[in-house]
């Protein structure tokens, strides 16, 4: 009770002396300043400037030491005001000094009456995760990482400091030189605005300032990451770039998804181990970082991906292990090498997003190779992810989404069950219908926009691309049928779901799988395996049972349909396909929607085939 009534006794004072600070800062100074520079009254700002003097100045310490106390007061405004009101070298020192003042304050607060704030406790927790994930380095290196980093604000991370073991001329030697980078861009806005106002600055170049100081604060931030903190570390997941990734990747989603992670299932368990999970939605590599946020796992990523010229370099600091899709590489050599290191493996096994909320069949088993390893092996299941930004939807709706460990299968159970069994186990744990058990109710007005493009035939008369959508309903252009999303995103009449009409496609499809003869005139990107050119053609695809056909004035091919066990597609765009260790990207010059059938028919072809 007292430690409460204390804490609220310091935080009053604090905000009151803030608010009079602020009150005098903005009355004497800052208001009359912004009036004469409005005026281009150069003279009459600089005689300003000159009357207030040290009080001026001491205002700016002050405040900004007063806002490290509180923590929930952002300390940039005060330094861009200064850089606005000051001279960029007198702005600096003012508010170094004003951190300085305020992280000694903490230092005592903190060491001798054990003084902290709920805001303070909070932040604390975010850094000490950090420092869990990076427990081997010193206090004063995860400092300055924290200062450069515009995420946790100054006082915040002084809280933390003061409440380790380490030593006040540490301390404040890294308070001091930690703060200058932030600092430094604060003033240099503030000096950027003070003569856009005062000099007639145009306002691109006082953009461009603004952008340049910005991305002068991330250069540093990373050049320490790089160059100090994660040095060494590349190629792995506790290099640099794999570090700003999950960051980024967290700061983009964080807010914007209503997410519940269960890992239970995890606790006790020690890395090295392989994660296996459903793949719902574009956000899954998001979830998984949520779930996996305690380990730095490396992750099974679309060797495409990796294939630009900037994604291709940070990937492979990151230590990610590209994968070639539906087509045989070196990726589980990677994947070993990198359990042997001792880091967690995320494997996607499904290899492609879920078409219609329904586990694609992973054609690509690697159970063989999960019993080899030896090391245990993690079924993770997505929940409520698919229709928040299905395939073939190019929108997001915020909903429930849940991951959660199901089952962890121990190197002891690994070497007991047969491949076979393994594989049937993924299967059952992994399985899901989207529609089957609806998570969410979806209220958006445009609920069938898209599904066209993956529901391209009539279930209703069959004819060919002549679905369209319109707001939540789908409808055909030949026999005028029209089936109707509720916002369970379920059918409204007999038909009953997306995926059972799907099934009614394919159904369709398969009576005439014995007469098949797809063909299409394509544009086409080859994307060379050594990363050279990027080549671009026109042509034309052929698809039989037996076999895939491209011919063009430049290549020619034939590949076996047993080779190629399935297709990655975009919903209306492209299909892909590997030939010879190159990548082609197959663009129809007429009706988009027709990748999804040519996917289709590759899939029904491998069912014949599995079947005989």
């Amino acid at each position: 009770m007292k430690k409460r009534w204390i804490e609220k006794a310091v935080l009053l004072l604090s905000l009151s002396g803030a608010l009079f600070l602020f009150a005098f800062f903005l009355k004497d100074i800052l208001i009359p300043l912004f009036t004469l520079q409005l005026k281009n009254d150069v003279e009459g700002a600089k005689a300003l400037l000159t009357s207030k003097g040290i009080a001026g100045g001491a205002a700016v310490s002050l405040i900004e030491a007063l806002q490290m106390i509180v923590v929930f007061i952002p300390a940039e405004f005060i330094q861009v005001a200064s850089g606005l009101s000051y001279p960029f070298y007198i702005s600096l020192i003012l508010c170094d000094l004003g951190v300085c003042l305020g992280a000694s304050i903490i230092f005592i607060l903190v060491r001798t009456f054990r003084f902290d704030t709920k805001k303070s406790r909070e932040s604390k927790e975010q850094i000490e995760q950090m420092a869990l994930d990076n427990k081997e380095k010193k206090v004063w290196m995860l400092m300055y990482l924290l200062f450069i980093t515009p995420i946790i604000p100054f006082g915040a991370i002084c809280y933390f400091g003061s409440s380790t073991d380490i030593r006040y001329r540490r301390y404040i030697l890294t308070v001091a030189t930690g703060v200058i980078p932030s600092i430094v861009t604060s003033n240099l806005i503030g000096a950027g605005a003070r003569a856009f106002i005062m000099n007639a600055l145009p306002l691109w170049v006082l953009i461009l300032i603004i952008l340049l100081m910005m991305a002068l604060l991330f250069v540093l931030l990373w050049l320490f990451l790089d160059k100090v903190y994660f040095r060494g570390k590349d190629g792995t997941p506790d290099s640099a770039a794999y570090f700003v990734a999950i960051k980024l990747i967290a700061l983009w989603r964080k807010h914007s998804q209503k997410l519940v992670v269960d890992g239970e299932k995890l606790k006790g368990l020690d890395p090295p181990f392989v994660v296996l999970c459903n793949h719902v939605s574009f956000y899954d590599f998001y979830y998984m970082t949520e779930l996996m946020k305690n380990y730095k796992p490396a992750y099974i990523i679309n060797h495409h991906i990796t294939s630009a010229p900037v994604l291709r370099h940070l990937s492979k600091k990151a230590g990610m292990i590209p994968k070639k899709m539906f087509y045989p590489d070196t990726a589980a050599v990677k994947m070993l090498r990198t359990l042997r290191a001792g880091y967690p493996v995320v494997v996607f096994p499904e290899g492609r997003l879920s078409i219609d909320g329904r586990p694609g069949e992973i054609v690509e088993s690697a159970a063989a190779a999960y019993k080899k390893f030896g090391y245990p092996l993690v079924l993770a299941k997505i929940t409520g992810g698919y229709f928040t930004y299905p395939k073939w939807r190019g929108k997001f709706y915020r909903g429930n989404v849940r991951i959660a460990v199901e089952r962890v299968l121990t190197p002891e159970d690994l070497k007991r069950m047969s491949v076979g069994e393994i594989e049937r186990v993924i299967e059952a744990t992994l399985s899901y219908n989207a529609s089957a058990d609806p998570v969410n109710r979806f209220r958006q007005k445009d609920k069938a926009r898209g599904l066209e493009k993956m529901l391209y035939r009539c279930a209703d008369c069959g004819a060919l691309y002549t679905t369209q959508s319109k707001a939540s309903d789908l409808y055909c252009t030949a026999c005028g049928k029209i089936h109707h999303l509720d916002d369970s995103y379920l059918f409204t009449d007999e038909i009953g779901s997306i995926p059972a009409y799907y099934d009614r496609i394919k159904e369709t499809e398969r009576a005439q799988l014995d007469d098949l003869e797809l063909r299409t005139e394509v544009n086409v990107k080859v994307f060379p395996d050594k990363n050279g050119r990027v080549r671009k053609e026109t042509g034309v695809c052929t698809l039989t049972k037996e076999s895939f056909t491209y011919r063009s004035d430049k290549t020619e091919f034939t590949v076996p349909t047993e080779k190629i066990p399935a297709l990655a597609f975009s919903c209306g765009k492209e299909f892909e396909i590997y030939h010879d260790n190159d990548q082609y990207y197959f663009y129809p010059t007429e009706n988009r929607q027709q990748v999804a059938r040519w996917s289709l028919i590759v899939d029904l072809i491998r069912e014949e085939r599995n079947r005989r």
